[in-house]
Formats: structure tokens, C-alpha cells, sequence
């Protein structure tokens, strides 16, 4: 059994797949002005991590919140300069992950306030890591799977993410790497029940309960 090892800080890359690129269309045009030439990373903070079974209050007068599932790299040790070859020699486990968002429109700038909200993070137990270009994760909201997403479509797989981050920065023990997100995911409203699942890897639910004032 492996015991659960993200104690350190979660980091998601967006464009990491070709249907999301494919949504958002040209990044050559304002305010992008050209596609990002190494991963664009964005920060899941402390407060956003949350465990299965967990009730996500959405905050101020949200009504819905978009619902990416995601797998998350566990850190086994510190890790600098890995390459593609050697990445996932450094990896503990994996996580289920639903990386909640209030929707919106453009990542020109950090999505704070809505990627950032209490327990917009929830994660699995860590699981031995298999491999992830055979992995499709679905999404149900309310009994009715709405999403299957394969992670064979990734523009950088999971050891060549790892490489080109660490190529940039190092990463800690305990540290997590969301290997990317769709653009425009499921939405759920409050009172919806949320279970992302995956063979050989297990489940992760919750469930939206509303908004807080």
C-alpha cells in the first residue's frame, strides 16, 4: 500500500492536449501574440487540496463549476534536469484529480480567483504508477458519464513533461505535476455528485454544495 505523499506544492500545465489547443484556436493572434515554447505552468495552492468524499462550496454567486479530470505525478524525490529517459524513475504514484474551475474564457492571465477557490482540488489516495498513455479518464456527474478522455492525446507525455519542466525548475518530494487539463470541461451545478474514474487506477467522488456568501 502506498502511503499518501502529496505534501508538498501542485502544479497544473495548460495546452497540454490537442483538442484544447484545437478549441481555443490560433495563439499567434492578441493577446497571446504565440504558443507558449515550454509548459505553462499555473499553482494549486494549499487551501485548493481536498480528499474523496469532500462537499466543494463554490464561492461568492457561482452557480457552476467546470470539472477536469487529471492525473497527478507524486514526487518521490527531489528532481532537477530529469530527462524523458529517466523522468519517471523519480515519480512515487499518481493521483486522481479534479481540478475545478469557475468557467472563463482566456488564460492570458492567472485565473486566481477561479482556479484558486477552497477545495478545488480534489485528489485520490496515491496509486502505483501505470501507464499513462493507455489511461482514459471519465468524468460522471450525476450517474451519467459525460467525458472520456484518453491520455494518449497529450502533447507532451508524462516523461517528457517532467523532463522540459525540470529543465526550468526543480521539483520537491511530495510535489505534484498535473500532467494537463481540457479546455472548456464538464460543468456541474450544486447538488451534483462528481466520480472521475480510470481502470486500474480507481475512483475519486465528491460533490458540489453550493454557494457560500
Amino acid at each position: 500500500m502506498i502511503k499518501q505523499q502529496v505534501s508538498g506544492t501542485v502544479y497544473g500545465v495548460i495546452l497540454n492536449d490537442a483538442a484544447s489547443v484545437q478549441k481555443i484556436g490560433s495563439l499567434e493572434e492578441a493577446p497571446y501574440k504565440g504558443a507558449p515554447k515550454a509548459p505553462a505552468l499555473y499553482i494549486k495552492p494549499a487551501n485548493t487540496r481536498a480528499a474523496c468524499g469532500v462537499a466543494v462550496n463554490l464561492p461568492g454567486d457561482a452557480k457552476t463549476v467546470e470539472v477536469a479530470a487529471t492525473i497527478g505525478l507524486v514526487m518521490g524525490r527531489a528532481a532537477g534536469r530529469l530527462t524523458a529517459e529517466n523522468a519517471l524513475d523519480a515519480v512515487a504514484g499518481i493521483v486522481l484529480a479534479a481540478d475545478l474551475s469557475l468557467p472563463h474564457a482566456s488564460y492570458y492571465r492567472p485565473a486566481i480567483r477561479e482556479k484558486c477557490f477552497d477545495a478545488s482540488l480534489p485528489l485520490s489516495s496515491v496509486k502505483p504508477l501505470v501507464d499513462l498513455g493507455q489511461l482514459v479518464l471519465n468524468t460522471e456527474i450525476d450517474g451519467k458519464v459525460v467525458d472520456s478522455r484518453s491520455l494518449a492525446g497529450l502533447i507532451r507525455q508524462p516523461a517528457q513533461l517532467l523532463a522540459d519542466v525540470t529543465e526550468f525548475m526543480s521539483l520537491r518530494q511530495g510535489d505534484v505535476l498535473l500532467v494537463g487539463v481540457s479546455y472548456q470541461a464538464p460543468q456541474a451545478a450544486a447538488g451534483s455528485k462528481i466520480t472521475l474514474s480510470a481502470d486500474g487506477v480507481g475512483s475519486l467522488s465528491f460533490t458540489i454544495a453550493g454557494a457560500q456568501a
